[in-house]
């Protein structure tokens, strides 16, 4: 599916990497609870922005983006954990790490831009 869609096309593609990496830690590292977290929240960022995406009103798009960056959030916790306990060397880390911060700045420029905008339509 090709899309000019910046937010839709990172996530999605941050979303793979994480796929990647959760195949990895189980398979390499052997490490099963962390991986799984890290697996549900970083593959949700993406599932919020498309979902949003085709939100039936600004309110439902907000809050799905809202969503997303949360997820983001806690996906970088947990890129932390995974850093800090050996299980992700610094290379590895900094690369995906930086991906995920990408993500937090887009989304929430994103929802800064439609709260300001839904406001100025509702202040009409």
């Amino acid at each position: 599916m090709k899309t000019d869609n910046v937010i839709l096309d990172k996530s999605k593609k941050f979303a793979l990497r994480i796929i990647k990496l959760y195949k990895y830690l189980c398979s390499e590292k052997h490490e099963f609870v962390m991986s799984k977290q890290i697996l549900r929240s970083g593959t949700s960022i993406g599932a919020n922005v498309r979902e949003g995406n085709r939100g039936q009103t600004k309110p439902d798009f907000i809050t799905k983006m809202s969503i997303a960056y949360k997820e983001a959030d806690e996906t970088s916790y947990w890129l932390e954990l995974l850093h800090e306990s050996g299980y992700l060397n610094k290379e590895s880390f900094e690369s995906i790490y930086e991906d995920n911060l990408e993500l937090l700045r887009l989304l929430s420029s994103i929802i800064i831009t439609s709260r300001r905008n839904l406001k100025t339509i509702t202040n009409k």
